[in-house]
């Protein structure tokens, strides 16, 4: 695989700064040249043996991760082992992965028909066919729930751990905590599923175990990000905000343990079903 290309993840912005103190928002109003970071989004595309395949708008940022974690939660590969090579090139519009597999992950890419799909920042399942959906078959994990102590520890040192985020505030970021609390690993993007990916790739390529500790995500749990969890082998999954019905219900009958929303005043498991 190659090394993952350093491209920027974020860029100056001009604007001009409306501000007036607390409690006068209609008088006293400055108006003021300023500039600030926003995040760089960038469309990636992922082309097969030659074969397009998607089009997702990530962070430039860990892009090797991405294409692995994506493959793996898109079940075009079973392990890392089915990736032959990874190329990042720069395109005049965007982004290019050239990715090679090995015979048996390639005919997966072949045997969808659908035509390529193009991922938008906020939804990690866009362009799929209903049928794809609602007839994916669920695997099951053996959840194992978190000790309180350990989740609250993760909440209070998460922010220091978002490096990339600083100075931009509107990254999305995807954290491996052991089971004391203590962050290890952090991926970030300005799409949740894109950052929730390239922690995956990043464990899959690394041999982590996903049993031992619980995921970390500063989202919505929406029913993809339960999906991918899932599908990674995840024991539990905590989220700073509420779950969906649909990923409650995914959850449940796989048996992962998610906690949605946690804050450090409190928190709700939501899955396991609660015992009457």
């Amino acid at each position: 695989m190659t090394e993952d290309i350093s491209f920027s993840v974020a860029l100056p912005c001009d604007a001009e700064r409306i501000s007036w103190p607390q409690g006068h928002e209609n008088t006293d109003i400055t108006r003021e040249h300023n500039t600030f970071l926003v995040a760089e989004e960038a469309p990636l595309a992922l082309v097969y043996n030659g074969i397009d395949y998607a089009v997702m708008m990530i962070t430039p940022h860990d892009i090797d991760d991405f294409v692995a974690g994506f493959s793996f939660t898109e079940d075009i590969i079973s392990s890392v082992s089915d990736l032959r090579h990874i190329k990042i090139t720069a395109q005049p519009d965007g982004l290019r992965a050239d990715v090679r597999v090995n015979a048996q992950a390639l005919r997966k890419v072949l045997a969808r028909t659908r035509r390529p799909i193009a991922g938008r920042t906020g939804c990690g399942i866009c362009g799929a066919d209903m049928e794809s959906v609602t007839n994916c078959k669920i695997c099951s994990v053996t959840g194992r729930e978190p000790d309180a102590g350990a989740i609250h520890k993760a909440l209070e040192n998460l922010r220091s751990h978002q490096v990339l985020n600083k100075g931009v505030g509107m990254l999305h970021a995807a954290a491996w905590c052991l089971p004391n609390g203590h962050i290890v690993h952090v991926r970030e993007d300005v799409g949740r599923h894109n950052a929730l990916d390239k922690l995956i790739g990043y464990g899959l390529k690394h041999q982590l175990d996903f049993t031992q500790g619980f995921c970390f995500l500063t989202s919505r749990c929406s029913y993809e990000m339960a999906a991918k969890a899932i599908a990674a082998g995840m024991s539990a999954v905590v989220s700073l905000s509420a779950p969906t019905a649909l990923a409650v219900r995914t959850a449940r009958a796989a048996g992962l343990v998610l906690i949605s929303p946690a804050r450090t005043t409190g928190m709700y498991m939501v899955s396991p079903a609660p015992q009457n």
